[in-house]
């Protein structure tokens, strides 16, 4: 209790709000206005939005190998900043000595305030990190208005720490969007600074 009461005398009598991401407040300001202009449309509500962030790596030998599951467990935490899931086969499939039920690698689902720091560092501090970059393809859309990138090694995020890593492993990412349309999906993620190939980033 006394500690309770330490803490509020040092901050004031309360506790500060966290600050809002840098990239929700781009949107609402000024990607909203902009993309609600550029496919004329005519309530607001209709402008696509970022819903969430999908991040899965697979492991299919992570039933012989469970140290390597945890250090990909731990990296996927640093990278995200959440405890990811670990996912498990759903059928077994005798070729591959996988029984139903056996761990195959982990997930983390991105959503709010998380959603939009992890797409920020994304694009300002990871993407810059990759070897020989030249945009991310735009192939990649799966005709719904999301879009998946491939990573290959996961040394390529800052957060991960190059001295615990049990074996590179690579990531999907996909991002979720509200429409379900391509090129509203693609106008989007590039006016939130996604740099894609052939295009000229926009600057934030």
């Amino acid at each position: 209790m006394a500690d309770k009461e330490k803490k509020k005398q040092s901050d004031g009598g309360s506790e500060q709000p966290a600050p809002r991401p840098r990239l929700l407040e781009y949107y609402q300001s000024s990607v909203r206005a902009k993309l609600q202009k550029e496919f004329g449309l005519g309530n607001i509500h209709e402008v696509p939005a970022l819903t969430k962030i999908v991040l899965n790596v697979g492991m299919g030998g992570a039933s012989k190998n469970p140290k390597a599951l945890d250090a990909a467990v731990s990296e996927m935490a640093a990278i995200t900043g959440q405890k990811p899931v670990v996912t498990k086969a759903k059928k077994a499939i005798s070729n591959f000595s996988l029984r139903a039920g056996m761990p195959v690698g982990c997930s983390v689902t991105l959503r709010k305030a998380k959603m939009w720091e992890f797409l920020d560092r994304f694009i300002s501090v990871t993407v810059p990190r990759f070897r020989d970059f030249r945009g991310l393809p735009t192939r990649s859309f799966d005709g719904r208005g999301n879009y998946s990138v491939g990573i290959k090694e996961q040394m390529v995020f800052a957060e991960v720490d190059y001295d615990s890593i049990e074996g590179i492993h690579g990531l999907d990412i996909t991002f979720v969007t509200s429409t379900d349309r391509d090129d509203m999906g693609r106008a989007l993620l590039r006016e939130l600074g996604m740099p894609f190939r052939g295009e000229t980033p926009v600057a934030i």
